[in-house]
Protein backbone atom coordinates (compact mmCIF):
# COMPACT_ATOMS: atom_id res chain seq x y z
CA UNK A 1 0.00 0.00 0.00
CA UNK A 2 2.74 2.52 1.13
CA UNK A 3 4.39 1.62 -2.14
CA UNK A 4 1.29 2.37 -4.29
CA UNK A 5 0.98 5.42 -2.84
CA UNK A 6 4.44 6.33 -3.53
CA UNK A 7 3.55 5.69 -7.19
CA UNK A 8 0.77 7.92 -7.21
CA UNK A 9 2.74 10.77 -5.39
CA UNK A 10 5.64 10.78 -7.97
CA UNK A 11 3.15 10.70 -10.77
CA UNK A 12 0.88 13.44 -9.86
CA UNK A 13 3.75 16.02 -8.52
CA UNK A 14 5.60 15.35 -11.83
CA UNK A 15 2.31 16.24 -13.26
CA UNK A 16 2.07 19.17 -10.94
CA UNK A 17 5.20 20.61 -11.62
CA UNK A 18 4.09 20.65 -15.18
CA UNK A 19 1.02 22.25 -14.74
CA UNK A 20 2.03 24.90 -12.55
CA UNK A 21 5.56 25.46 -14.41
CA UNK A 22 3.52 26.25 -17.77
CA UNK A 23 0.69 28.00 -16.27
CA UNK A 24 3.45 30.55 -14.43
CA UNK A 25 5.33 31.13 -17.69
CA UNK A 26 2.07 31.88 -19.59
CA UNK A 27 0.64 33.92 -16.89
CA UNK A 28 4.00 36.01 -16.90
CA UNK A 29 3.31 36.31 -20.04
CA UNK A 30 6.81 34.75 -20.61
CA UNK A 31 8.02 32.91 -24.14
CA UNK A 32 11.03 31.35 -26.01
CA UNK A 33 13.19 34.29 -27.41
CA UNK A 34 13.40 33.11 -30.93
CA UNK A 35 16.72 33.66 -32.42
CA UNK A 36 17.77 35.50 -35.53
CA UNK A 37 16.42 33.02 -37.88
CA UNK A 38 13.51 32.63 -36.39
CA UNK A 39 12.57 36.64 -35.86
CA UNK A 40 14.68 37.89 -38.31
CA UNK A 41 17.13 40.82 -37.68
CA UNK A 42 20.71 41.65 -38.29
CA UNK A 43 23.89 39.06 -38.03
CA UNK A 44 27.40 40.21 -38.49
CA UNK A 45 30.93 38.22 -38.35
CA UNK A 46 34.21 40.32 -37.40
CA UNK A 47 37.76 39.70 -37.61
CA UNK A 48 40.45 40.78 -35.74
CA UNK A 49 42.93 43.22 -38.08
CA UNK A 50 45.69 41.27 -36.22
CA UNK A 51 46.25 37.63 -34.11
CA UNK A 52 45.19 38.46 -30.63
CA UNK A 53 44.95 36.40 -26.91
CA UNK A 54 42.50 34.87 -25.86
CA UNK A 55 41.69 37.17 -22.95
CA UNK A 56 41.85 40.07 -25.72
CA UNK A 57 39.32 38.07 -27.79
CA UNK A 58 36.86 37.41 -24.42
CA UNK A 59 37.92 41.37 -23.57
CA UNK A 60 35.82 42.23 -27.45
CA UNK A 61 33.41 40.35 -26.86
CA UNK A 62 32.03 41.55 -23.34
CA UNK A 63 32.93 45.32 -25.12
CA UNK A 64 30.36 44.31 -27.78
CA UNK A 65 27.95 42.20 -25.53
CA UNK A 66 27.61 45.53 -23.69
CA UNK A 67 27.34 47.83 -26.47
CA UNK A 68 24.39 45.43 -28.24
CA UNK A 69 21.99 44.84 -25.00
CA UNK A 70 22.61 48.23 -23.91
CA UNK A 71 19.48 48.53 -26.01
CA UNK A 72 18.65 45.57 -27.28
CA UNK A 73 16.99 42.37 -25.95
CA UNK A 74 18.01 38.55 -26.77
CA UNK A 75 21.19 39.97 -28.86
CA UNK A 76 23.87 37.11 -28.53
CA UNK A 77 28.24 37.74 -28.73
CA UNK A 78 30.58 34.55 -29.25
CA UNK A 79 33.97 34.17 -30.35
CA UNK A 80 34.42 31.58 -33.37
CA UNK A 81 38.00 29.94 -33.32
CA UNK A 82 41.03 32.12 -32.27
CA UNK A 83 40.12 35.76 -34.19
CA UNK A 84 36.06 35.87 -35.03
CA UNK A 85 33.63 37.13 -33.36
CA UNK A 86 30.14 37.18 -34.47
CA UNK A 87 27.07 39.35 -33.21
CA UNK A 88 23.78 38.31 -33.37
CA UNK A 89 20.48 40.72 -32.89
CA UNK A 90 16.92 39.13 -33.38
CA UNK A 91 14.46 41.51 -34.39
CA UNK A 92 17.17 44.53 -35.11
CA UNK A 93 15.67 47.04 -38.22
CA UNK A 94 17.73 49.63 -38.14
CA UNK A 95 20.80 48.20 -39.33
CA UNK A 96 22.83 51.09 -40.67
CA UNK A 97 23.21 52.46 -37.13
CA UNK A 98 24.11 49.14 -35.23
CA UNK A 99 26.46 48.97 -37.84
CA UNK A 100 28.01 52.43 -37.71
CA UNK A 101 28.68 52.08 -34.33
CA UNK A 102 28.67 48.33 -33.12
CA UNK A 103 32.23 47.33 -33.89
CA UNK A 104 34.21 50.57 -33.78
CA UNK A 105 37.21 50.83 -31.58
CA UNK A 106 35.10 53.19 -29.14
CA UNK A 107 37.50 55.88 -27.65
CA UNK A 108 37.40 56.76 -23.68
CA UNK A 109 36.91 60.54 -23.34
CA UNK A 110 37.69 62.92 -19.87
CA UNK A 111 35.43 66.26 -20.63
CA UNK A 112 35.11 69.19 -18.58
CA UNK A 113 31.62 69.45 -17.48
CA UNK A 114 29.93 72.92 -18.19
CA UNK A 115 26.11 71.98 -16.45
CA UNK A 116 23.66 69.27 -15.97
CA UNK A 117 20.80 69.26 -18.71
CA UNK A 118 16.90 68.26 -17.98
CA UNK A 119 15.72 64.73 -19.29
CA UNK A 120 14.69 65.22 -22.82
CA UNK A 121 11.42 66.37 -23.34
CA UNK A 122 9.59 68.77 -26.34
CA UNK A 123 6.17 70.53 -25.21
CA UNK A 124 3.06 69.57 -27.33
CA UNK A 125 3.31 71.35 -30.70
CA UNK A 126 7.04 72.44 -30.59
CA UNK A 127 9.86 70.29 -32.36
CA UNK A 128 12.70 69.08 -31.14
CA UNK A 129 15.90 70.90 -31.24
CA UNK A 130 18.13 69.94 -33.94
CA UNK A 131 20.75 72.35 -34.52
CA UNK A 132 24.57 72.52 -33.27
CA UNK A 133 24.28 72.46 -28.94
CA UNK A 134 25.08 75.78 -27.28
CA UNK A 135 28.98 75.68 -25.98
CA UNK A 136 27.75 78.01 -22.99
CA UNK A 137 25.77 77.31 -19.85
CA UNK A 138 23.33 79.71 -17.91
CA UNK A 139 25.58 81.49 -15.33
CA UNK A 140 23.35 80.00 -12.35
CA UNK A 141 23.66 76.02 -14.09
CA UNK A 142 27.66 76.40 -14.46
CA UNK A 143 29.29 73.59 -13.10
CA UNK A 144 32.39 75.30 -11.89
CA UNK A 145 34.79 75.68 -8.72
CA UNK A 146 32.35 78.88 -7.56
CA UNK A 147 28.87 77.19 -8.26
CA UNK A 148 29.67 74.07 -6.56
CA UNK A 149 31.05 76.20 -3.59
CA UNK A 150 33.69 74.35 -2.60
CA UNK A 151 35.10 74.72 0.69
CA UNK A 152 37.08 72.61 3.09
CA UNK A 153 35.60 69.99 5.63
CA UNK A 154 38.05 69.48 8.48
CA UNK A 155 35.73 67.43 10.09
CA UNK A 156 35.59 65.19 6.94
CA UNK A 157 38.37 62.45 6.60
CA UNK A 158 37.92 60.47 3.59
CA UNK A 159 36.08 63.64 1.85
CA UNK A 160 37.91 67.10 2.84
CA UNK A 161 35.72 69.29 0.22
CA UNK A 162 31.74 70.28 0.18
CA UNK A 163 29.74 71.33 -2.47
CA UNK A 164 26.86 72.29 -3.94
CA UNK A 165 24.39 69.38 -5.05
CA UNK A 166 21.32 71.87 -5.88
CA UNK A 167 22.65 73.14 -8.70
CA UNK A 168 19.91 73.72 -11.07
CA UNK A 169 19.51 72.03 -15.06
CA UNK A 170 19.92 74.51 -17.49
CA UNK A 171 16.60 74.54 -19.54
CA UNK A 172 17.84 75.52 -22.34
CA UNK A 173 19.16 71.81 -22.99
CA UNK A 174 15.58 70.18 -22.34
CA UNK A 175 14.41 70.11 -26.12
CA UNK A 176 17.89 68.47 -27.20
CA UNK A 177 18.27 65.37 -27.11
CA UNK A 178 21.19 63.76 -26.04
CA UNK A 179 24.23 63.35 -28.74
CA UNK A 180 23.98 59.46 -30.09
CA UNK A 181 27.74 57.72 -29.89
CA UNK A 182 28.24 58.28 -33.60
CA UNK A 183 28.87 61.87 -33.00
CA UNK A 184 30.54 61.72 -29.86
CA UNK A 185 33.84 62.85 -31.32
CA UNK A 186 36.56 64.48 -29.46
CA UNK A 187 36.31 67.84 -29.95
CA UNK A 188 32.64 68.52 -30.10
CA UNK A 189 30.45 70.02 -26.89
CA UNK A 190 27.83 66.85 -26.07
CA UNK A 191 25.09 66.17 -24.10
CA UNK A 192 25.38 62.92 -22.73
CA UNK A 193 23.30 60.56 -20.29
CA UNK A 194 24.96 58.81 -17.18
CA UNK A 195 25.27 55.05 -17.46
CA UNK A 196 23.43 52.78 -15.52
CA UNK A 197 26.80 51.69 -13.43
CA UNK A 198 27.56 55.29 -12.27
CA UNK A 199 26.27 57.92 -9.88
CA UNK A 200 22.75 60.41 -10.61
CA UNK A 201 20.19 60.58 -13.17
CA UNK A 202 21.27 64.05 -14.52
CA UNK A 203 21.95 64.32 -18.00
CA UNK A 204 25.37 66.17 -18.73
CA UNK A 205 26.35 69.04 -21.18
CA UNK A 206 30.44 68.59 -21.50
CA UNK A 207 32.82 70.39 -23.58
CA UNK A 208 35.55 68.97 -25.95
CA UNK A 209 37.91 66.49 -24.21
CA UNK A 210 41.39 67.22 -23.00
CA UNK A 211 42.19 63.85 -22.37
CA UNK A 212 41.55 60.47 -24.65
CA UNK A 213 41.58 56.70 -22.83
CA UNK A 214 45.04 56.44 -24.46
CA UNK A 215 46.25 58.24 -21.05
CA UNK A 216 44.74 55.32 -19.06
CA UNK A 217 47.98 52.91 -18.47
CA UNK A 218 45.79 50.55 -15.38
CA UNK A 219 42.37 51.14 -13.47
CA UNK A 220 41.89 49.05 -10.15
CA UNK A 221 39.26 48.60 -7.82
CA UNK A 222 40.38 49.15 -4.00
CA UNK A 223 39.11 49.64 -0.91
CA UNK A 224 39.91 52.78 0.88
CA UNK A 225 38.99 53.89 4.23
CA UNK A 226 36.04 50.89 3.98
CA UNK A 227 35.15 52.64 0.78
CA UNK A 228 35.05 51.40 -2.56
CA UNK A 229 37.44 53.46 -5.18
CA UNK A 230 39.12 53.18 -8.20
CA UNK A 231 42.57 54.13 -8.59
CA UNK A 232 44.04 54.79 -11.92
CA UNK A 233 47.77 55.03 -13.09
CA UNK A 234 48.22 57.17 -16.12
CA UNK A 235 51.04 56.94 -19.01
CA UNK A 236 53.92 59.94 -19.41
CA UNK A 237 51.87 61.85 -22.18
CA UNK A 238 48.43 60.80 -20.12
CA UNK A 239 49.75 62.60 -17.19
CA UNK A 240 50.88 66.23 -18.29
CA UNK A 241 47.45 65.70 -20.03
CA UNK A 242 45.39 65.13 -17.00
CA UNK A 243 47.07 67.95 -15.38
CA UNK A 244 46.24 70.63 -17.06
CA UNK A 245 42.32 69.17 -17.49
CA UNK A 246 42.85 68.94 -13.89
CA UNK A 247 44.24 72.50 -13.09
CA UNK A 248 41.52 73.80 -15.17
CA UNK A 249 38.78 72.39 -13.35
CA UNK A 250 40.41 72.15 -10.00
CA UNK A 251 37.63 71.64 -7.10
CA UNK A 252 34.94 71.44 -10.75
CA UNK A 253 33.85 68.10 -12.40
CA UNK A 254 35.51 66.07 -14.57
CA UNK A 255 33.28 63.26 -16.62
CA UNK A 256 34.52 60.24 -17.96
CA UNK A 257 32.45 59.53 -21.36
CA UNK A 258 32.80 55.67 -22.75
CA UNK A 259 30.76 55.03 -25.41
CA UNK A 260 28.25 57.80 -24.98
CA UNK A 261 27.55 57.89 -21.71
CA UNK A 262 28.69 59.13 -18.63
CA UNK A 263 30.59 56.50 -16.22
CA UNK A 264 31.40 58.55 -13.86
CA UNK A 265 32.00 62.60 -13.13
CA UNK A 266 34.14 62.99 -10.02
CA UNK A 267 35.31 66.47 -8.83
CA UNK A 268 39.27 67.07 -8.76
CA UNK A 269 40.05 67.10 -5.22
CA UNK A 270 43.68 66.26 -4.89
CA UNK A 271 44.22 65.50 -0.71
CA UNK A 272 46.66 67.91 0.11
CA UNK A 273 43.99 70.34 -0.50
CA UNK A 274 45.78 72.22 -2.88
CA UNK A 275 46.55 72.18 -6.87
CA UNK A 276 49.85 71.09 -7.91
CA UNK A 277 50.10 67.31 -10.02
CA UNK A 278 48.84 63.81 -9.33
CA UNK A 279 52.12 62.28 -10.83
CA UNK A 280 50.24 60.24 -13.16
CA UNK A 281 47.58 58.59 -10.09
CA UNK A 282 44.13 59.66 -9.83
CA UNK A 283 41.58 58.08 -7.15
CA UNK A 284 37.90 58.18 -8.49
CA UNK A 285 35.45 58.21 -5.31
CA UNK A 286 31.79 58.32 -4.94
CA UNK A 287 30.34 55.97 -2.90
CA UNK A 288 30.60 53.07 -4.98
CA UNK A 289 29.59 49.50 -3.96
CA UNK A 290 32.43 46.67 -4.76
CA UNK A 291 30.24 45.94 -8.04
CA UNK A 292 30.31 49.11 -9.11
CA UNK A 293 33.69 49.74 -8.45
CA UNK A 294 35.20 46.80 -10.38
CA UNK A 295 33.15 47.06 -13.26
CA UNK A 296 33.86 50.53 -13.76
CA UNK A 297 38.02 49.79 -13.57
CA UNK A 298 37.30 47.26 -16.19
CA UNK A 299 35.04 50.01 -18.47
CA UNK A 300 38.04 52.20 -17.42
CA UNK A 301 40.23 49.00 -18.44
CA UNK A 302 38.80 47.80 -21.81
CA UNK A 303 36.36 50.58 -22.55
CA UNK A 304 38.15 50.95 -25.92
CA UNK A 305 38.75 48.05 -28.11
CA UNK A 306 42.00 46.46 -27.75
CA UNK A 307 42.11 45.51 -31.42
CA UNK A 308 40.97 46.83 -34.61
CA UNK A 309 37.81 44.36 -36.07
CA UNK A 310 37.14 44.31 -39.57
CA UNK A 311 33.40 43.41 -40.78
CA UNK A 312 33.82 40.11 -42.77
CA UNK A 313 30.29 39.63 -43.05
CA UNK A 314 26.75 40.82 -42.61
CA UNK A 315 23.53 38.79 -42.84
CA UNK A 316 19.84 40.74 -42.45
CA UNK A 317 17.51 38.01 -42.12
CA UNK A 318 13.77 39.60 -42.75
CA UNK A 319 10.81 39.21 -40.38
CA UNK A 320 9.31 37.63 -42.83
CA UNK A 321 11.86 34.79 -44.02
CA UNK A 322 12.00 34.22 -40.42
CA UNK A 323 8.43 33.53 -39.81
CA UNK A 324 8.28 30.99 -42.56
CA UNK A 325 11.30 29.23 -41.16
CA UNK A 326 9.50 29.21 -37.65
CA UNK A 327 6.31 27.74 -39.43
CA UNK A 328 8.00 24.87 -41.63
CA UNK A 329 9.93 23.89 -38.32
CA UNK A 330 6.90 24.39 -36.10
CA UNK A 331 4.81 21.96 -38.92
CA UNK A 332 7.79 19.58 -39.48
CA UNK A 333 7.79 18.69 -35.90
CA UNK A 334 4.25 18.54 -35.41
CA UNK A 335 3.73 16.18 -37.93
CA UNK A 336 6.18 14.06 -36.89
CA UNK A 337 5.05 13.95 -33.22
CA UNK A 338 1.08 12.90 -34.64
CA UNK A 339 2.84 10.08 -36.76
CA UNK A 340 4.77 8.90 -33.62
CA UNK A 341 1.94 9.29 -31.28
CA UNK A 342 -0.20 7.73 -33.78
CA UNK A 343 2.02 4.91 -34.31
CA UNK A 344 2.12 4.30 -30.61
CA UNK A 345 -1.44 4.16 -29.64
CA UNK A 346 -2.32 1.43 -33.11
CA UNK A 347 1.23 -0.70 -31.29
CA UNK A 348 1.14 -0.48 -27.53
CA UNK A 349 -2.80 -0.19 -27.31
CA UNK A 350 -3.32 1.51 -23.68
CA UNK A 351 0.43 2.18 -23.01
CA UNK A 352 0.57 4.66 -26.41
CA UNK A 353 -1.62 7.04 -23.77
CA UNK A 354 0.97 6.79 -21.19
CA UNK A 355 3.75 7.69 -24.02
CA UNK A 356 1.64 10.67 -25.55
CA UNK A 357 0.73 11.75 -21.73
CA UNK A 358 4.94 11.46 -21.13
CA UNK A 359 5.50 13.57 -24.41
CA UNK A 360 2.99 16.42 -23.31
CA UNK A 361 4.47 16.48 -19.79
CA UNK A 362 7.92 17.18 -21.32
CA UNK A 363 6.34 19.43 -23.52
CA UNK A 364 5.26 21.57 -20.94
CA UNK A 365 8.41 21.79 -19.16
CA UNK A 366 10.56 22.23 -21.98
CA UNK A 367 8.11 25.53 -22.46
CA UNK A 368 8.34 26.47 -18.98
CA UNK A 369 12.04 26.03 -19.03
CA UNK A 370 13.44 27.46 -22.09
CA UNK A 371 11.27 30.48 -21.51
CA UNK A 372 12.75 31.37 -18.46
CA UNK A 373 15.85 30.72 -19.76
CA UNK A 374 15.15 33.31 -21.92
CA UNK A 375 14.38 35.89 -19.26
CA UNK A 376 16.86 35.42 -17.17
CA UNK A 377 19.62 33.97 -19.18
CA UNK A 378 18.96 35.99 -22.32
CA UNK A 379 18.72 32.96 -23.83
CA UNK A 380 17.69 32.25 -28.07
CA UNK A 381 16.15 29.26 -29.41
CA UNK A 382 16.76 29.31 -33.31
CA UNK A 383 15.83 26.60 -36.08
CA UNK A 384 19.08 24.71 -34.93
CA UNK A 385 17.51 24.83 -31.41
CA UNK A 386 14.47 23.52 -32.86
CA UNK A 387 15.36 20.44 -34.62
CA UNK A 388 17.32 19.10 -31.77
CA UNK A 389 14.28 18.91 -29.76
CA UNK A 390 12.67 17.28 -32.68
CA UNK A 391 15.35 15.01 -32.57
CA UNK A 392 15.00 14.94 -28.65
CA UNK A 393 11.72 13.33 -30.01
CA UNK A 394 13.25 10.56 -30.95
CA UNK A 395 15.26 9.78 -28.15
CA UNK A 396 12.33 9.91 -25.83
CA UNK A 397 10.34 7.56 -27.16
CA UNK A 398 13.32 5.18 -27.80
CA UNK A 399 12.97 5.08 -23.68
CA UNK A 400 9.49 4.28 -23.78
CA UNK A 401 10.00 1.48 -27.00
CA UNK A 402 12.89 0.00 -24.56
CA UNK A 403 10.42 -0.51 -21.45
CA UNK A 404 7.86 -1.51 -22.99
CA UNK A 405 9.92 -4.27 -25.00
CA UNK A 406 11.72 -5.43 -21.93
CA UNK A 407 7.84 -5.98 -20.45
CA UNK A 408 7.36 -7.96 -23.68
CA UNK A 409 10.12 -10.39 -23.01
CA UNK A 410 9.30 -10.28 -19.47
CA UNK A 411 5.82 -11.64 -20.05
CA UNK A 412 7.07 -14.18 -22.95
CA UNK A 413 9.03 -15.62 -20.51
CA UNK A 414 6.35 -16.79 -18.45
CA UNK A 415 5.62 -13.97 -15.72
CA UNK A 416 2.77 -11.52 -15.28
CA UNK A 417 1.93 -8.03 -16.47
CA UNK A 418 1.21 -7.04 -12.85
CA UNK A 419 5.15 -8.55 -12.20
CA UNK A 420 6.84 -8.15 -14.84
CA UNK A 421 6.33 -3.85 -14.66
CA UNK A 422 9.11 -3.73 -11.87
CA UNK A 423 11.52 -6.15 -12.91
CA UNK A 424 11.15 -4.55 -16.38
CA UNK A 425 11.62 -1.43 -15.50
CA UNK A 426 15.02 -2.37 -13.39
CA UNK A 427 16.75 -3.64 -16.55
CA UNK A 428 15.19 -1.02 -19.34
CA UNK A 429 16.31 1.80 -17.27
CA UNK A 430 20.03 0.83 -17.62
CA UNK A 431 19.83 1.14 -21.06
CA UNK A 432 17.80 4.01 -20.64
CA UNK A 433 20.69 5.66 -18.41
CA UNK A 434 23.10 4.43 -21.15
CA UNK A 435 21.64 5.55 -24.08
CA UNK A 436 20.95 8.94 -22.46
CA UNK A 437 24.37 9.35 -21.02
CA UNK A 438 26.03 9.05 -24.94
CA UNK A 439 23.20 11.52 -26.66
CA UNK A 440 24.12 13.84 -23.42
CA UNK A 441 27.98 13.63 -23.70
CA UNK A 442 27.56 13.64 -27.46
CA UNK A 443 25.30 17.37 -26.86
CA UNK A 444 28.24 18.45 -24.28
CA UNK A 445 30.90 17.61 -26.54
CA UNK A 446 29.46 19.56 -29.89
CA UNK A 447 28.51 22.77 -27.45
CA UNK A 448 31.75 23.49 -26.24
CA UNK A 449 33.56 22.35 -29.91
CA UNK A 450 30.99 23.86 -32.30
CA UNK A 451 30.38 27.50 -33.09
CA UNK A 452 27.41 29.69 -34.32
CA UNK A 453 24.34 27.90 -34.63
CA UNK A 454 25.16 24.14 -33.58
CA UNK A 455 25.54 25.32 -30.19
CA UNK A 456 22.00 25.60 -29.86
CA UNK A 457 21.47 22.59 -31.18
CA UNK A 458 24.15 21.04 -28.79
CA UNK A 459 22.07 22.84 -26.00
CA UNK A 460 18.49 21.94 -26.35
CA UNK A 461 19.08 18.19 -27.39
CA UNK A 462 21.13 17.88 -23.61
CA UNK A 463 18.48 19.69 -22.33
CA UNK A 464 15.92 17.41 -23.57
CA UNK A 465 17.95 14.20 -22.73
CA UNK A 466 18.52 15.24 -18.68
CA UNK A 467 14.54 15.92 -18.79
CA UNK A 468 14.25 12.37 -20.75
CA UNK A 469 15.73 11.04 -17.45
CA UNK A 470 14.05 12.47 -15.04
CA UNK A 471 10.05 12.31 -17.00
CA UNK A 472 10.97 8.32 -17.65
CA UNK A 473 11.76 7.51 -14.02
CA UNK A 474 9.34 9.86 -11.87
CA UNK A 475 6.73 9.59 -14.48
CA UNK A 476 6.59 6.64 -16.74
CA UNK A 477 7.88 4.13 -14.70
CA UNK A 478 4.73 4.79 -11.99
CA UNK A 479 2.56 5.24 -14.88
CA UNK A 480 3.50 1.96 -16.15
CA UNK A 481 3.50 0.33 -12.99
CA UNK A 482 0.42 1.35 -11.75
CA UNK A 483 -1.99 0.00 -14.82
CA UNK A 484 0.23 -2.98 -15.18
CA UNK A 485 -1.23 -4.19 -11.45
CA UNK A 486 -4.74 -2.45 -12.63
CA UNK A 487 -6.83 -5.83 -13.49
CA UNK A 488 -9.34 -3.71 -15.60
CA UNK A 489 -6.17 -1.64 -17.22
CA UNK A 490 -4.91 -5.14 -18.20
CA UNK A 491 -7.87 -7.11 -19.18
CA UNK A 492 -9.72 -3.83 -21.90
CA UNK A 493 -10.30 -6.36 -24.11
CA UNK A 494 -7.95 -5.34 -27.35
CA UNK A 495 -7.35 -1.76 -26.00
CA UNK A 496 -5.26 -3.17 -22.34
CA UNK A 497 -1.75 -3.20 -21.35
CA UNK A 498 -1.72 -6.93 -22.44
CA UNK A 499 -2.97 -6.12 -25.79
CA UNK A 500 -0.53 -3.53 -26.06
CA UNK A 501 1.92 -6.20 -25.25
CA UNK A 502 0.82 -9.49 -27.10
CA UNK A 503 0.02 -11.41 -24.09
CA UNK A 504 -3.20 -13.19 -23.24
CA UNK A 505 -5.31 -11.98 -20.30
CA UNK A 506 -4.53 -15.49 -18.37
CA UNK A 507 -0.86 -14.29 -18.57
CA UNK A 508 -1.72 -10.83 -17.74
CA UNK A 509 -2.90 -11.30 -14.37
Amino acid sequence: MRNKRSLWVSLFSVVAIALVAFGATVAAGWTPKLGLDLKGGLSVVYKTAKPVTSQELDNVVTILSNRVNAGTSGATVGSQGSNEIAVSIPGEKNTQQVLATLGNTAQLFLRPALCYAPAYSVPKGKLPSTGPLPTTCASSSQLTAANLDVKPNPSSVTQPYTYNTNIPDDPQFATYPSTPPSKDVQNATVLLPPSSSSQGTARYVLGPAAVTGNAIKSASAQLVNNAWAVDIVLTGPGSTAWDTLASQQFHAIVAFDLDGQVISAPITQPTNGSFTSFNGQVQITGGFTENQAKTLAVELNYGALPVKLDRINVQTVSPTLGAASLRAGLISGLAGLALVMLYMLFYYRLLGVVVISGLTVTAALLWAIISAMGQSLNTTIDLAGIIGLIVSVGITVDSYIVYFERLKDETRSGRTVRTSVDKGFASAFRTVLAADAVSLLAAVILYFVSIGTVKGFALFLGLSTVLDIFVTYFFTRPFVVLLGRSRNANEASSLGVAAGLGVTTGVAR
